[in-house]
């Protein structure tokens, strides 16, 4: 694996996670009783994230650094959101609501878009990452 590619899942994750005590916080949540629920809010989102975003090439430089390509971060979102909730749902013995993945895939998908701009930010002013 390439330190580009390491430094994008990195990225990603670092960015899940931050949404994921954002969205918390804005519902009152956070703190230490809440990190079950955190943890099955953000462990299958991060699944859902790493299993489709390959299949968008957004762990490719190529993509990974075109302005043009950042749709994909949506798109790879609107398969990882619906399965985090399916599976949330089933951890947590609730509901998967609907509007839930849509805020939840929305949400996300723009924290990882904030990242990736600054990523292709950062390619752009300095060059290309080592790897």
């Amino acid at each position: 694996m390439t330190v580009k590619k390491n430094i994008l899942i990195v990225g990603d994750i670092l960015s899940l996670a931050v949404m994921t005590v954002i969205g918390f916080a804005t519902h009152g949540e956070v703190g230490t009783s809440f990190i079950v629920r955190m943890g099955a809010s953000f462990f299958p989102l991060l699944i859902g994230w790493l299993l489709s975003a390959p299949r968008f090439g957004l762990f490719h430089e190529q993509a990974a650094s075109n302005p043009k390509l950042l749709w994909r971060v949506f798109a790879a979102m609107l398969l990882a959101a619906p399965f985090a909730v399916i599976v949330r749902a089933a951890l947590l013995h609730s509901a998967g609501q609907p509007l839930f993945a849509l805020v939840l895939g929305g949400m996300n998908g723009l924290g990882i878009l904030v990242w990736r701009g600054v990523y292709i930010f950062y390619v752009r002013k300095f060059g290309r990452l080592a790897g």
